[in-house]
């Protein structure tokens, strides 16, 4: 038997579908058998990957005395928060407000007009843990709204006043000026007090990867020569490769560290990390000199390669923490991703010494930091000894060691694929695989000689072409947020809008195609009728034409995600640069002055709007190279991409066609030609050009020099 989940599309909610619950989609023909019966409505929100919504599923809507109470005293409603944002933030500015403390599965009671009256989180069947039962939970909450409704309903209607006067735009004085360049140094001061100098990252446990928060800090550096910034995020980012937050196998990075040394991970992978991921490490390879960092950045873009593409060339969403143990019936967080002891004994035989040293693997298991014991005598694989520790400890040479590790790691990716793979979330978000067409046309224009280079490029170019022939209904100009099963549907948020924006950008860099430049100005025209504010000069999530939705919400907070106005205003400004357009300046500006001078004391909280305002400050270019593909015009992106430079544009651009393509919408790209037959570099500055170089040698002196510490700003 199912119920109405059953025709929907998305993963998470067809997870459910075969619960004894009446479950309904969010819609009217829910909130009407809700106010047609007087019945309080139940929302549970969560989204398929996510492990405690597993647990709940099992526990509780699995259960059917659970199932008839919520049946009978209740009207269900499921949503998955990755297609629906928008509902995700209403309810869960709700709970956070009631409980102080927010996550999935999120647990939200609300009357018939969709006030919510009371929430929380994950609820255990029985009270255990110091949290309340859910059966327990029902019973009071229906008695409650059967013995005096119209109390619940006015309470209700006065938590959602609060949270509306919480909220509510303000309008921005005229004269607020944007932050200096103070406030950089004063955000990089936050996080000097956050930071971890044994281990890497900010706070103590749990460690969530934040690579906003360690593009800001490199471009601190960047913009004021903070060392301390650069080396914070060096420091990092080598603790989260070699620690078990890292796929070490398969490549790729899990959520978060549930322990301060990234040893312990919470196992799901999610499409939004590899993207930002990629980025920092190639930033990180670019600031460092050291190839390192541009090496994780390979593999991570392996494993989305890999694991998380469609056949079409858009990208999946996530893959899940859970799996079936191999051989058994029960799912267990990480059990695709760990290893006992006697399992690497059997796999390297005499040579097992060296791996187990390598990957910290000890006969007891190695995660002392295991909150529910679900990884008792087993292994998470780690790099925990160098090889010339390893040839120390074993005796073996270090050229014996190297051969070791040679095979290790394909002898145990063959062995761990023969288990039962996590749950793949399989839908189309149009915001991550934007963030993703931007990791991999980065890397395209970064990775100047890596043999990898083309296949970087081609996957971003697949999944754009992807994303324009599903979501994108060029006719009604509209974008869509989420495509699955041959379905779009869901009218796009406005980071769907910025984030595609932001890929678009990145592959107009890569490739100089002017289609891609096109419709990311076309993206950007359409977010900003949608969801622009014209009081204060902040961007919506939404556009408010759905009722549903009680709180219209600004988005400021830098998390797991960046914030859509983070990413427009990074937008924004590239656009600035390409075109000379007034307008986009002066829309930066606005965005950038809504939130004061003091902005930098909110660096770990919007580290990446932060960011903009180095950007803002910053030494500003425009680099443009010509040329046709092969060694000479290679060596000229290859001296741009050697350095750090997150203010300047640069492009590559094909003569011919192409050029005369592009100069329609940048003119100033007209004039560019070869010199002598040669490819050429162009560095220009307020789009007044220095005089053009074809070695890479002269273009590193031009860049030395126009690069410089000096103040140039785009006004």
């Amino acid at each position: 038997m199912t119920n109405r989940l059953s025709n929907e599309k998305s993963p998470y909610l067809l997870q459910h579908a075969k619960n004894p619950v009446d479950w309904y989609p969010w819609g009217e023909e829910a909130f009407a058998r809700a106010r047609r019966e007087r019945k309080p409505i139940f929302l549970s929100i969560g989204y398929s990957t996510c492990h405690w919504c597993h647990v709940m599923e099992d526990e509780s809507f699995e259960a059917p005395s659970i199932a008839e109470a919520l049946n009978r005293d209740f009207v269900s409603i499921k949503v998955d928060r990755e297609e629906r944002p928008d509902i995700d933030r209403v309810y869960m500015t709700f709970v956070q407000a009631t409980t102080g403390a927010g996550g999935w599965p999120m647990s939200v009671f609300l009357t018939p007009e969709l006030r919510p009256f009371f929430g929380g989180t994950y609820f255990p069947p029985t009270a255990r843990w110091g949290r309340p039962g859910f059966t327990e939970l029902l019973a009071h909450l229906s008695s409650a709204w059967r013995d005096d409704p119209d109390t619940v309903m006015t309470a209700a209607d006065g938590l959602l006043t609060q949270l509306r006067d919480t909220v509510a735009s303000t309008a921005l004085p005229e004269t607020m000026p944007v932050a200096g360049r103070e406030a950089i140094d004063s955000g990089v001061k936050k996080c000097v007090e956050a930071y971890d100098r044994r281990h890497g990252g900010f706070g103590g446990s749990p460690k969530f990867p934040r690579p906003s928060e360690l593009l800001f800090l490199l471009d601190s550096w960047a913009l004021n020569q903070a060392h301390e910034a650069r080396q914070m995020v060096l420091d990092t980012l080598r603790a989260m490769a070699l620690g078990g937050i890292h796929d070490q196998l398969g490549g790729g990075f899990h959520r978060y560290s549930v322990d301060a040394e990234w040893r312990v991970p919470h196992f799901e992978k999610m499409l939004y990390d590899q993207a930002q991921l990629v980025l920092a490490y190639l930033a990180a390879g670019q600031a460092s000199g050291e190839p390192f960092y541009s090496s994780v950045a390979e593999d991570t873009l392996d494993y989305v390669l890999h694991d998380m593409t469609a056949p079409d060339g858009a990208f999946y969403s996530a893959e899940d923490a859970d799996s079936l143990v191999p051989g058994g019936t029960d799912k267990r967080e990480g059990a695709f991703y760990v290893f006992a002891a006697r399992e690497i004994d059997q796999l390297f035989g005499a040579d097992a010494p060296i791996v187990r040293r390598r990957l910290g693997i000890e006969d007891g298991g190695n995660a002392p930091a295991d909150p529910q014991g679900e990884f008792r005598g087993l292994n998470i694989p780690y790099v925990a000894q160098t090889v010339d520790e390893i040839a120390t400890r074993t005796g073996r040479t270090s050229d014996d060691v190297l051969r070791v590790l040679g095979q290790m790691r394909q002898t145990m990716y063959e062995a761990r694929n023969l288990r039962p793979r996590p749950h793949l979330d399989d839908k189309v978000i149009t915001a991550w695989n934007g963030l993703m067409i931007a990791a991999f046309a980065r890397a395209a224009r970064t990775l100047v000689d890596s043999p990898r280079r083309d296949e970087w490029m081609n996957a971003a170019l697949r999944a754009a072409t992807s994303l324009r022939l599903t979501v994108w209904q060029d006719a009604e100009r509209t974008l869509l947020r989420r495509y699955r099963d041959g379905e779009a549907a869901v009218d796009a948020f406005c980071e769907d809008y910025a984030c595609l924006a932001y890929g678009l950008l990145e592959l107009f860099q890569a490739t100089g195609d002017a289609q891609w430049l096109e419709w990311a100005i076309t993206l950007t025209q359409i977010q900003t009728t949608k969801f622009w504010d014209e009081s204060d000069g902040g961007w919506f999530s939404t556009t408010g034409a759905d009722a549903s939705v009680l709180l219209r919400l600004k988005e400021d907070y830098d998390g797991a995600e960046p914030a859509a106005a983070s990413i427009t205003v990074r937008n924004l400004l590239t656009l600035a640069h390409l075109t000379g357009d007034q307008a986009w300046t002066d829309r930066a500006r606005r965005s950038l002055e809504r939130y004061g001078t003091e902005l930098g004391q909110v660096a770990r909280v919007m580290p990446f709007m932060v960011s903009n305002v180095a950007a803002w400050h910053g030494t500003a270019a425009q680099i443009v190279i010509v040329g046709d593909a092969g060694e000479a015009r290679r060596a000229l992106e290859r001296s741009v991409a050697s350095r750090y430079l997150p203010f300047a544009v640069a492009v590559t651009i094909t003569p011919g066609e192409a050029q005369q393509a592009l100069a329609g919408r940048l003119p100033w790209v007209q004039a560019m030609t070869l010199r002598d037959g040669a490819p050429a570099a162009y560095v220009c500055q307020a789009f007044a050009c220095q005089a053009p170089v074809t070695t890479a040698a002269a273009l590193d002196r031009v860049l030395s020099a126009a690069m410089s510490p000096r103040l140039i700003v785009l006004r």
